[in-house]
């Protein structure tokens, strides 16, 4: 007896094929970039880009480049303005100066400052008191520096010198003469002071430390000052009172 499957016609493979056609087509194609699956993370906004600051360390107030201010030193100048002048370093009696030159030559101050007194009288008498009458016409002159610088003997005053105006260093104050007790020899007696008890201190304001060193600077063009030897001393003496002798010039 024949098998069942001897004589039946196999069913074809052609169905199956048909149907696995598109995807051994699909196999077959040329490769294809994947599409890019956006990250579905999420990410927070940018925030906006500003310019990076210096970094400023604390400091300390910045230091002024300003020069510091100095003391300027007062200006001197030699007394008397005239070309024939001549002194003396020694004097009598007591410190002072002698400065001889014609009558009439212009006496100046010798730094800025304010004039202390004036005398516009010759009261000087032979029959006394001798001392506080010597000068004659005379001008004292209190410095910047804090000297007292004292001019006599003089034969005029100038106009508008009187005691409490502000002078300048070759201001005029007066002309040389020989007022006083000046024995008729026209000279500028110059006295270097502090100033101490006023109009009656005549025995000080006359002269208590050597001019002629300072003197010698001012008429070569220096400037010399004796504010520190005139300080010395009346920190030595103080303001001593008055002399019982009454000679010499002054």
């Amino acid at each position: 007896m024949r098998s069942r499957s001897i004589g039946r016609r196999p069913r074809s493979a052609y169905p199956i094929l048909l149907l696995l056609m598109p995807a051994l087509v699909a196999g077959c194609a040329p490769a294809t970039s994947p599409t890019a699956v956006p990250d579905s993370s999420w990410q927070s906004p940018s925030l906006p880009t500003t310019a990076a600051q210096p970094t400023v360390s604390p400091s300390a107030a910045p230091t002024s480049t300003a020069p510091t201010p100095t003391r300027t030193k007062p200006r001197h100048v030699f007394p008397v303005k005239a070309s024939n002048v001549a002194y003396h370093p020694t004097h009598s009696v007591y410190p002072g100066t002698d400065i001889f030159a014609d009558c009439g030559e212009p006496v100046v101050a010798v730094t800025d400052g304010q004039i202390l007194e004036v005398s516009r009288v010759d009261r000087f008498s032979k029959r006394g008191p001798l001392g506080p009458y010597n000068g004659g016409l005379s001008v004292s002159l209190l410095g910047d520096d804090g000297v007292r610088y004292y001019g006599s003997h003089l034969s005029a005053i100038a106009d508008g010198i009187d005691a409490g105006v502000r002078v300048h260093a070759g201001q005029q104050l007066g002309k040389v003469g020989r007022t006083g007790n000046a024995n008729n020899v026209c000279h500028l007696h110059f006295g270097l002071s502090p100033k101490c008890t006023g109009h009656d201190d005549w025995w000080i304001r006359r002269g208590v430390v050597w001019p002629a060193p300072y003197l010698t600077s001012w008429r070569k063009g220096g400037n010399r000052g004796p504010a520190d030897e005139v300080a010395a001393w009346q920190q030595k003496h103080g303001c001593p009172k008055a002399p019982t002798t009454t000679s010499g010039a002054g």
